[in-house]
């Protein structure tokens, strides 16, 4: 099996990864990215969800709802 080490760039993939996978279901997280401040400790990069509106969680909520249902 591989070794995964985490980089820079695998945060950013990831993260962009989930801002497609949400704008999907039409949901954006403005804040959505790569936690910098993540760099300077000795753990893997972070991807910073960030902030949303009330609206916007309720509908994130929504979709893993209907998600774990249907798995």
């Amino acid at each position: 099996m591989a070794v995964h080490h985490p980089t820079p760039g695998n945060a950013h993939d990831s993260a962009e990864e989930l801002r497609t996978a949400l704008k999907e279901h039409g949901i954006t997280l403005p804040s959505l990215g790569v936690d910098l401040t993540s760099f300077a400790g000795s753990y893997a990069p972070l991807v910073a969800l960030g902030n949303c509106n009330a609206a916007t969680a309720r509908k994130l909520a929504e979709v893993l709802r209907k998600a774990a249902a249907a798995a």
